[in-house]
């Protein structure tokens, strides 16, 4: 499960990391980016990589009720390619929801202890995702957005038993930019992230111990 994100790298560094040839949303540094939010992401559209603004919590095309939006902030990586609510943004409409780390809970007794995971390398990095635009009944498009989980490494899996799907650089490429739909191909880069770049921190927000 991926439930809370931070993104607080520089407007510059994402551009850089992420080959952004437009930006074309307003974007906010946040240590606590929670579903509902309107988040940063990457598509490549007529050729660019650009950065545009999402919902983070998916409306399916079809869907009548915009808050089951509220449910989809996730979608499953063994089951993206056949769910009806994603299947056709799986096909279509891939993005990279940028960040620099995210959260999971540690219980401890009474207590959860939020823990902060991110890349020893300490570069901001892109969640497989999927999106889609919804119109309202009055005629408003609503373009709204899912992260793609997967079992979670060994780094992870004592707290929580999904992780969210980090993409490497090559992986960003092939995940954003697949002409030619495969997927087998697509589906086989959903994988846990190698345990042994990513790092941990107890606390949220910036004063982590």
């Amino acid at each position: 499960m991926c439930g809370r994100f931070v993104l607080v790298t520089d407007l510059k560094n994402i551009q850089k990391n992420f080959n952004i040839q437009e930006v074309l949303c307003q974007y906010q540094p946040s240590w606590n980016i929670a579903p509902g939010q309107v988040i940063p992401a990457v598509i490549h559209y007529e050729g660019k990589n650009r950065l545009v603004c999402f919902r983070w919590g998916l409306i399916p095309s079809w869907s009548k009720d915009p808050s089951i939006a509220e449910k989809m902030f996730n979608a499953r990586a063994e089951t993206v390619d056949t769910k009806p609510s994603f299947r056709e943004a799986f096909k279509k409409r891939r993005c990279l929801i940028v960040a620099d780390g995210f959260y999971e809970w540690k219980k401890e007794g009474n207590k959860k202890i939020p823990l902060y995971y991110y890349l020893k390398s300490g570069r901001p990095f892109g969640f497989a995702g999927l999106y889609e635009t919804w119109l309202s009944p009055d005629q408003k498009k609503i373009s709204t957005c899912t992260i793609i989980t997967t079992a979670a490494n060994e780094f992870i899996a004592p707290v929580h038993d999904r992780m969210p799907v980090i993409l490497s650089g090559g992986q960003e490429k092939a995940w954003l930019e697949s002409s030619a739909f495969n997927a087998v191909g697509l589906r086989s880069i959903l994988k846990p992230y190698p345990a042994e770049e990513m790092d941990c921190k107890t606390g949220m927000g910036p004063h982590h111990s």
